[in-house]
């Protein structure tokens, strides 16, 4: 890395930014502020000049931009001209880290390796620019733009700010750019580890502004006021000598900082482990960089940074992220395959909730807090309506203690939810969603109910995980207004919703539906009406030839933990114990009626359920796993026991099979969509690049169904 301070130095990365003709530039422009005292603090604004909904971003041609215009300052600092440097982002953005459609082109591994040392070039004239520097971050700071601001010197936060994070072990990289070196020294590295290794492993979570104060990565945040202006009197606050604290900063160096620093890696080595069970490099990359880097200087932890990126970035689970989330996550799911046009979808103004328990209840804070319309709950007596109205308000209480939600928004959304025991009080409803046992004549009962008293505009939606939306609709006076609206548990957390389109559901309601799952934040995919749709068909599928290969005689633990170089989120039998016995064992008799033998329903699991036992294993005094003797006095099994490698490839093929048929009976419009349900329905890792393109690279494709579901790829 260059040791010249003029723009110049930037000049041999220009064949790099040639390969990029199309890149949306991040330019960054620089307009002085005056501060108290008569100091001048220069302000780098990076702005791509699209709407407010592009977020921005560095490529090369970025980078080299904002490297010159860096460099200029850095002269300036040293001609006396300016006093100090503050790095600030468009209106909601900061910036939303490296162009990954570039990134992951980068297969030649000096380019690669070029892109990667083009990063600390720019990012070390923050760090060493001869003044005082600061970010101020207003909005999104993910990956690289996180990193921009961990190379300043201080940092204020906007309170409202959404979306910082270092992501890239969800990608498959590192934070490469100074994050592995400069995170867990300024906050420690326990609180570190929770940014670079468990957010991105749990379904890439991301932290807000007043949290990353909290841990300490930024030193001043913003609650009101104009941002920019609020952040440039702190920092005038500074240069006058205003004490920074920086309590979490923690010194490797020190013998109790070696010791946390081993402890929390040790920590985080087991998370790994038990989430992904190694089956991804990056997270592993990011452990080992940042133990390697520990008793290094940030300049010889930038050329482990930089190495531990070319190699990533070489690797198939990082192109098969960059698959699933750039062209699934977050090209596809913007287009869903089959919507209606937008312009007929209705208006939702007043929505009807059938149901007052833990799942309607979902629902109803969902929808009043999201779309700030009013929300009827009912029941069968007022006893469950009381008793849903009471948790609905204890879960808004519970986001109040923890500082998600303001109190007075809290009592806005609580003024909006009420509840009822007459179905005639949903007649001026838009939308009526049912939240009853999953039970076929139920369902039909409630929907002939709800269809006497609303008007015929008012759309129908079930939230049946596996039953007939065809059915239910069919007594119906106007069976075109039902609709299968399918979301996940827990109904807040997970991003995916299942619309179901019956054969007579009209446009206009299917247009309604994905207006509303945007409304939600939610991600729609179009499914025909079809048993269980596609997560849980493809899910039992998959629980079902485990389940199948422990009653065959196959060791529980064996059959258990056969899918693990798969990396999924949990093992079969945890899930099968997280989403309840008896409702898994419903979906596969819906299954099995539907299908046949392929989804068989196993006599063991309803000795089970009939003995009220929620789950196969139990914890021993070591905190290991056990079946409990009166558990596996219960079962009857076989004596043709499968191996690990057998099962796997078993449920390989059955995977395959299945979900050729998903896409050969049109309940989907292709594998892609089948993919993208799968990660954000189901946790399908990331860098599996989606579960077909992973059935296609281990083979089973083509075994079972003679060619591949991607065939260029």
């Amino acid at each position: 890395m260059s040791d010249a301070t003029a723009p110049e130095r930037f000049d041999r990365y220009q064949d790099l930014a040639g390969e990029v003709a199309d890149e949306v530039v991040t330019h960054a422009s620089v307009e002085e502020l005056e501060l108290a005292g008569g100091r001048t603090l220069a302000l780098v604004t990076l702005d791509n000049g699209l709407d407010a909904r592009r977020p921005t971003t560095l490529g090369p041609n970025s980078l080299i931009g904002l490297g010159r215009v860096l460099a200029e300052q850095q002269r300036r600092a040293r001609d006396g001209e300016i006093d100090a440097l503050a790095v600030t982002g468009k209106p909601g953005f900061f910036v939303a880290g490296a162009d990954l459609s570039f990134v992951s082109s980068l297969r030649d591994s000096a380019n690669a390796g070029q892109m990667a040392e083009l990063g600390h070039e720019v990012y070390g004239l923050l760090a060493d620019l001869g003044v005082p520097t600061f970010a101020f971050v207003n909005g999104v700071a993910l990956g690289g733009g996180l990193e921009v601001a961990l190379a300043c010197t201080y940092r204020t936060v906007a309170a409202e700010a959404k979306g910082i994070g270092l992501p890239e072990a969800f990608i498959g990289l590192i934070p490469g750019w100074g994050g592995v070196y400069r995170l867990p020294r300024l906050i420690g590295p326990e609180a570190a580890l929770q940014v670079m290794i468990e957010n991105p492993l749990n379904n890439n979570r991301s932290i807000t502004g007043r949290r990353a104060h909290e841990l300490g990565i930024a030193d001043h945040l913003v609650t009101e006021g104009d941002f920019v202006a609020e952040s440039a009197a702190w920092a005038g606050s500074v240069l006058d000598g205003a004490a920074v604290e920086r309590p979490h900063a923690t010194d490797p160096a020190t013998p109790e900082g070696r010791d946390r620093w081993d402890a929390a890696l040790r920590k985080a080595a087991a998370f790994v482990e038990a989430k992904i069970s190694n089956a991804a490099p990056a997270p592993l990359k990011v452990l080992e960089v940042m133990a390697a880097g520990r008793d290094l200087t940030q300049p010889e932890a930038a050329r482990l940074e930089v190495d531990a990126l070319v190699g990533l970035m070489r690797t198939h689970e990082f192109h098969n992220t960059v698959y699933a989330f750039l062209e699934l996550v977050q090209k596809r799911a913007k287009r869903p395959a089959g919507a209606p046009d937008q312009a007929l979808a209705r208006p939702v103004g007043r929505i009807g909730v059938v149901g007052a328990g833990l799942m309607a209840g979902q629902f109803a804070l969902l929808f009043a807090q999201a779309l700030r319309v009013p929300v009827t709950i009912t029941d069968l007596d007022q006893g469950r309506v009381d008793r849903g109205l009471a948790h609905i308000s204890a879960d808004l209480d519970k986001q109040v203690a923890k500082g998600r939600l303001r109190s007075e928004d809290a009592e806005a959304v609580r003024a909006l939810i009420t509840g009822t025991t007459d179905k005639a009080d949903f007649a001026d409803a838009d939308l009526v969603i049912e939240a009853v046992f999953e039970e076929l004549s139920v369902k039909k009962q409630v929907f002939a109910e709800v269809e006497a008293v609303v008007s015929p505009e008012c759309i129908l939606a079930t939230n049946t995980s596996s039953l007939s939306v065809t059915e239910m609709a069919a007594d119906l006076q106007h069976p075109e207004r039902v609709v299968g609206f399918h979301f996940f548990n827990p109904v807040a957390v997970m991003p995916l919703v299942e619309i179901v389109r019956a054969p007579r559901t009209d446009d206009a309601v299917v247009a309604t539906a994905f207006a509303l799952a945007r409304g939600l934040g939610k991600t729609a995919v179009l499914v025909r009406d079809s048993a269980a749709f596609v997560v849980n068909r493809v899910l039992l599928r998959l629980m079902g030839e485990v389940q199948n290969a422990f009653d065959e005689g196959t060791p529980a633990e064996v059959a258990d933990d056969a899918l693990r170089p798969m990396g999924l989120p949990m093992t079969p039998f945890t899930l099968l114990a997280m989403v309840g016995m008896p409702v898994a064992q419903h979906v596969m008799e819906s299954l099995h009626a539907a299908f046949g033998d392929r989804f068989r329903v196993s006599a063991n699991l309803q000795r089970l359920i009939d003995h009220g036992i929620t789950g196969l294993w139990a914890r021993d005094d070591d905190g290991g796993r056990t079946i409990p003797e009166e558990t596996a006095a219960l079962l009857e099994r076989g004596d043709e026991p499968s191996t690990s490698e057998e099962v796997l490839r078993r449920t390989q093929d059955a995977l395959a099979e299945e979900i050729g048929l998903i896409v050969n009976e049109g309940v989907v419009a292709s594998p892609e969509d089948v993919d993208l349900c799968m990660i954000l329905g189901a946790g399908w890792p990331m860098h599996l690049g989606g579960i077909t393109p992973y059935l296609d690279q281990v083979g089973a494709s083509e075994r079972v169904n003679g060619r591949k579901f991607h065939p260029g790829r």
